[in-house]
């Protein structure tokens, strides 16, 4: 089961990214890069504002050493794709929010291991040597995230009538992939647990707090420095909803450590569900002030 999960996920990832491709224009990304200040805020949030919370419920939470962990690891983690598809669903940047997912999943080679062992350094009796491939790591972004999304742009380009007939039932068909995937993920973690993994109900409150309140920096935070109302809830998402396979992943295949990935397994249990409504609260409450305003006579 877990073999042909391993086999499972990158392909479903592909094609959700293909999906949500299909939405873009070459002109979403020029927009990104001409103006820079959204996706470098993001990263900033990502690489900097997450990791600095996450350490800050270690420190409020009293918890076994091996949580405390997995709570720096999920902060450590990107955005994955389920924030792409919540940015898709809420109708915010895709092209910002994909950009930084892709640039922060190649960059994470570079911070997972200097986070991580700040939080040994902090949490644990010994340091572990933690490293990533930066090539292995680029080859598996390209090939699950980049690809797929210039693939869905070209398709997009040479058959829009095609495309703008797929755009509805996209919407729903992407998060169930996701859910599917997600749910067999749930269903192994779960098998290879000496425990239930209900029986660690007590994380869900650290990990719901790192949820709501980086969401809350994050869209606050980005207002503060100019960053319009759509990119500050795109933002939001992306710093909100992390990457929980990739953080299983690293846990139970690179560093080994027993019951460290249980926290991105509850987190990955709600963390979609509770982003998105988070991220409609967000989103309507900037078009309700945007109403509110008195039109020029």
């Amino acid at each position: 089961m877990k073999d042909f999960l391993d086999l499972l996920l990158p392909i479903a990832i592909s094609i959700i990214m293909l999906g949500i491709g299909l939405g873009l224009t070459k002109n979403d990304f020029k927009r990104v890069f001409v103006q820079p200040k959204a996706v470098l805020f993001g990263l900033f949030g990502q690489m900097i504002l997450m990791p600095l919370i996450g350490f800050l419920i270690t420190f409020i939470f009293p918890m076994d050493p091996v949580y405390k962990l997995g709570i720096i690891l999920l902060a450590a983690s990107p955005g994955g794709t389920s924030s792409n598809i919540v940015t898709y669903l809420l109708k915010g940047r895709v092209a910002l929010a994909v950009s930084i997912t892709a640039f922060n999943s190649l960059l994470i080679v570079f911070t997972i291991p200097i986070i991580l062992n700040i939080g040994f350094y902090f949490f644990w009796d010994e340091s572990l040597d933690v490293s990533l491939s930066f090539i292995d790591t680029s080859t598996e972004v390209g090939i699950t995230i980049l690809l797929p999304v210039i693939l869905g742009i070209i398709i997009r380009h040479n058959w829009p009538n095609f495309t703008a007939k797929l755009q509805k039932p996209l919407r729903y068909i992407l998060p169930t992939i996701l859910f599917i995937v997600f749910a067999l993920v749930l269903l192994v973690e779960n098998d290879a647990s000496e425990n239930n993994i209900l029986d660690y109900s007590y994380l869900l409150l650290p990990a719901l707090l790192l949820n709501v309140f980086v969401m809350i920096v994050g869209f606050y935070s980005s207002g503060w420095v100019g960053i319009d109302h759509r990119g500050k809830y795109t933002i939001a998402i992306e710093m909100g909803l992390q990457n929980s396979a990739l953080a299983i992943f690293i846990a139970n295949n690179i560093l080994k450590i027993d019951g460290l990935s249980i926290v991105a397994v509850l987190y990955g249990s709600f963390s979609f569900f509770a982003t998105l409504i988070l991220g409609y609260i967000l989103k309507i409450s900037g078009d309700k002030k945007k109403k509110s305003k008195p039109k020029p006579q």
